[in-house]
């Protein structure tokens, strides 16, 4: 069986992975995320391809060293009104992501990329629509307060399987993909290729 390696320090993201049966080694892939995201944004890049090219960024940088695994590399980025938010740098920033939200419709966009011998040889971009409640000034100030050791991990200041769910009206699309990985597409995949038993 061909060892596979998850390219993040995500504990969520290898937790989803292990509880659905897969032996995966996290060895988190240590890129400039900000400047690749900030070169294609200036190319006016689409979100969609802006997480699927970090998520292949980070699967080749521990690829290159581990060419006989199939290494995963994941990235989510938050689309809203034409904007990417990244992860809170303070509380305050939370607050105000949090606020230009509020009562608005964003999405979130979780890529997967796996390499083998350093080369991408399968892609996912899964997309997630949602849409936050009106909530109130108090409630988002308290909100922070009390989560900010957590959110501040997470594109758009919240977390969906904590109290973040709270912030919500609709959600559309898969619960896996909101937590940064296209588990069920994933999977799929490993066992079409034989990695997994199906």
């Amino acid at each position: 069986m061909t060892e596979i390696i998850l390219a993040s320090g995500s504990e969520i993201r290898l937790t989803l992975l292990r509880n659905a049966g897969v032996e995966v080694t996290a060895i988190p892939a240590r890129v400039d995320e900000d400047a690749l995201r900030m070169a294609m944004q200036a190319d006016a890049a689409p979100p969609r391809d802006i997480a699927d090219a970090l998520a292949e960024m980070k699967a080749q940088k521990i690829s290159a060293k581990h060419p006989r695994s199939l290494v995963i590399g994941c990235d989510q980025v938050l689309s809203f009104e034409g904007d990417i938010l990244s992860k809170p740098e303070t509380p305050e920033d939370a607050r105000d992501q949090l606020e230009r939200m509020r009562g608005k419709r964003h999405e979130l966009l979780s890529a997967a990329v796996i390499c083998e011998e350093g080369r991408p040889i399968w892609r996912h971009v899964g997309v997630v629509r949602m849409v936050m409640r009106p909530v109130s000034d108090g409630y988002l100030d308290d909100y922070v307060a009390r989560n900010w050791d957590s959110i501040r991990h997470s594109v758009g200041a919240y977390k969906l399987e904590e109290e973040g769910v709270r912030l919500f009206a609709q959600i559309q699309g898969d619960y896996f993909t909101v937590l940064g990985l296209p588990l069920l597409e994933l999977l799929s995949y490993l066992t079409v290729r034989g990695d997994l038993e199906g």
